[in-house]
């Protein structure tokens, strides 16, 4: 049950602005594509795991949430109205549904699941569909955070090896980082979805272990120990604060920032940038 990080959902006012903000980072972007539910996205393809930068394309046609219906678009454009940055977390998934009754029976608060399917476009630039089917679950106690499973029936058409070659060296989604005034608190939702022997407490800390990639759960205060700087959303409410990327090579990787002029602070084995993305930190690892 230990799902792993599939990808992860940052939302913006300017779609194109913020695929200059990544690729100057080193990041190889996807083109633009349309959701039916009224948003737009690029992607950032790693090597089993990916970013999702969303937009809204069209606010006329974003449904509202409905009871037992989570609206992802409704959800995005609701916190875009309040900042940018990182909104969902999701799970890889082989089936959607089976996910929704794992989570309905660990007593969390899921939804119907969602079917779509969108045109993609090939490096080539021929276009495909690819289709998608979603578990969603919340937590009333993180209202900042959503997170869901994705599973995908038409891998062959979504994953391009051209989209999967970064500057940068990136390779996959490591962490995703969170920061609660007291992480303790929602050990229960992680061993929800992820089985309790995933999920481990250590001093204010909370870390989930997943096949591939892990989620961190810290204070405030240890956030800002950790980077330097005070995380990017309300410290009063728990929220997805950055996220972590493992490179090939951290040292090629600091040549291509230094070059584009982007500002890192290096540690003993990371790059972080507080900065270079609206509303969220980016760490670098080997």
């Amino acid at each position: 049950m230990t799902r792993g990080l599939d990808h992860l959902v940052m939302v913006v006012n300017d779609l194109e602005a913020a695929r200059a903000d990544y690729e100057r980072l080193g990041f190889t972007t996807t083109p633009r594509a349309l959701h039916p539910f009224g948003t737009e996205n690029f992607l950032v393809q790693l090597q089993g795991n990916f970013l999702e930068v969303v937009g809204i394309a069209d606010a006329s046609i974003i449904p509202d949430h409905a009871p037992g219906v989570f609206s992802f678009a409704r959800g995005n454009a609701d916190f875009l109205a309040r900042r940018e940055g990182m909104t969902s977390l999701v799970f890889q998934s082989e089936d959607a549904r089976a996910d929704r009754a794992d989570f309905l029976a660990a007593g969390l608060n899921a939804y119907e699941n969602v079917d779509f399917s969108r045109k993609a476009r090939l490096p080539d630039g021929s276009e495909v569909t690819v289709a998608f089917s979603l578990a969603f679950v919340t937590d009333p106690d993180m209202p900042e955070t959503t997170f869901f499973t994705c599973q995908q029936h038409a891998p062959e058409h979504f994953w391009k090896p051209a989209y999967q070659v970064h500057a940068n060296g990136a390779h996959h989604a490591a962490e995703t980082i969170m920061v609660a005034p007291d992480p303790s608190a929602h050990v229960g939702f992680f061993s929800g979805t992820h089985g309790a022997d995933a999920v481990a407490v250590e001093g204010e800390a909370v870390s989930v272990t997943t096949s591939l990639g892990s989620i961190s759960m810290m204070t405030p205060a240890a956030f800002r120990d950790r980077f330097g700087v005070d995380t990017p959303g309300p410290v009063e409410t728990p929220h997805f604060a950055g996220f972590s990327i493992a490179v090939n090579n951290l040292d090629e990787a600091r040549r291509l920032l230094n070059a584009a002029g982007v500002e890192g602070h290096d540690t003993a084995g990371s790059i972080q940038l507080s900065s270079a993305l609206s509303g969220i930190v980016v760490e670098f690892t080997e």
